[in-house]
């Protein structure tokens, strides 16, 4: 995993790619639907300026961020984001694009200001800074892809995602854990080739289960806007096969994810 400096940089700029999918939008295209059931492109910049936000405020004001969460997690975190949501999505779209431009500034600089020896407090367990930056790569990968997916355009992508693959390998369990299963007493080996052409690997070499392929493929799966008979990568072995199925580089509810063949190659 990348220093601290380096996750900002990366998170930066792929703000700044996002942004670039919406900042000359009309209002029509602001409600277009985007794959996610029931989320128009105003829900998913709504989203990201909520996740920025309280990152933000996790990084600034952690007892603030304490009593937030607190909250949330009385009415349980997806019921709290879908009511937050409604706070950005009847906004008109220049005021929501102001909101997001602010909120995910602020919250990137307060996140770089923390020193990356401490930790962050976060929504189950306290994150080091260059963790959460890169969840929020993983955030800005994902809801990017459904506004690029309801666009119809392909977001070029670079070897930033290196941070995404790394924090999926850290939360390899997730997919388990969202479904109440027992993950396996394995450990997984990955060799993924990125953007570049660079090969990325992870976990031991001599690993018996392994996970193998495209690196954008790999982040596709591990946030669920492709189905994986639609990417090019693979595994070795019967645990990594189911793992292929149920992988998710996020906590909670996997969702309905994406069906097979539903986009169109990118081939």
């Amino acid at each position: 995993m990348r220093d601290l400096q380096g996750v900002i940089d990366d998170l930066t700029a792929e703000a700044t790619e996002v942004d670039r999918l919406v900042a000359d939008l009309t209002e029509e295209q602001w409600e277009l639907p985007t794959p996610a059931p029931g989320w128009s492109i105003k829900h998913q910049i709504g989203h990201l300026a909520f996740i920025f936000q309280i990152a933000g405020m996790a990084a600034a004001r952690p007892d603030d961020f304490r009593a937030m969460a607190e909250q949330t997690n009385r009415t349980g975190f997806d019921s709290a984001v879908n009511a937050v949501l409604e706070n950005y999505v009847h906004d008109p779209s220049e005021v929501l694009l102001a909101r997001w431009r602010d909120e995910r500034d602020t919250g990137i600089k307060a996140l770089a200001a923390v020193s990356p020896d401490q930790v962050v407090p976060w929504l189950v367990n306290p994150l080091p800074p260059v963790v959460l930056g890169c969840a929020g790569m993983m955030e800005l990968f994902a809801h990017g892809q459904d506004v690029a997916d309801a666009l119809g355009v392909r977001v070029p992508r670079t070897d930033r995602i290196r941070n995404l693959v790394g924090f999926a390998v850290r939360t390899w369990e997730f997919g388990y854990q969202s479904r109440g299963l027992t993950p396996p007493d394995v450990e997984f080996g990955f060799d993924l080739v990125g953007p570049s052409g660079a090969r990325w690997t992870f976990g031991p070499e001599d690993a018996e289960q392994r996970i193998t392929g495209s690196a954008e493929d790999f982040c596709l799966l591990v946030t669920r806007r492709r189905h994986r008979d639609d990417l090019a990568v693979s595994a070795v072995g019967a645990d990594a096969e189911h793992w292929l199925d149920i992988a998710q580089a996020y906590r909670g509810p996997a969702g309905p994810g994406r069906e097979p063949g539903q986009f169109a190659s990118r081939s």
